[in-house]
C-alpha cells in the first residue's frame, strides 16, 4: 500500500513547509544555510555595544551609579573620530566591561545597564 505523504515530491525529494506572513504555509526546499540561521533577537538597550572597532579614550561613569537617558557613557576612537555613547535608557551601571585605553572589536559589549522604572510626578490641579 502506498504512503501518501504531501511534503514528498515524486523524486523523492522532501519539502520543507514555510510559515509566512498571517499563517498561510508554504512547500518549499530551504537551504543549509537558512535552516541553520541564528535566529533575530530584538537589540537590548540595556547592553551598550561597540558599533566599530576603536579604542576607549574616556569612561565617564563608575559601577553602581545611577544615569538618565541621554547621559555619557565613554568615548569610543575609531578611524580618528572620537564617538561619544550616551545612555539609551534610564538605570543603573551594573557592570563596565572596559577599560580606558582598552582596544575593542565590533559589537563587543562594553556596558551593561539595569533598567530602573522612574516614577512620574503628578501634576496637581488647582
Amino acid at each position: 500500500m502506498e504512503e501518501n505523504n504531501d511534503n514528498v515530491a515524486p523524486e523523492g525529494i522532501k519539502y520543507d513547509t514555510l510559515q509566512v506572513y498571517e499563517g498561510a504555509n508554504f512547500k518549499t526546499l530551504l537551504t543549509r544555510k537558512y535552516k541553520e540561521r541564528k535566529p533575530y533577537l530584538a537589540p537590548n538597550p540595556a547592553i551598550i555595544k561597540s558599533f566599530i572597532p576603536g579604542t576607549i579614550r574616556k569612561i565617564f561613569i563608575k559601577e553602581g551609579q545611577k544615569i538618565m537617558k541621554g547621559d555619557e557613557l565613554l568615548i569610543l576612537e575609531a578611524m580618528k573620530m572620537c564617538n561619544e555613547l550616551r545612555a539609551p535608557i534610564d538605570g543603573v551601571v551594573k557592570k563596565i566591561h572596559c577599560k580606558s585605553g582598552q582596544i575593542v572589536a565590533n559589537k563587543v559589549v562594553l556596558i551593561e545597564l539595569e533598567e530602573v522604572k522612574v516614577k512620574s510626578k503628578s501634576r496637581s490641579k488647582k
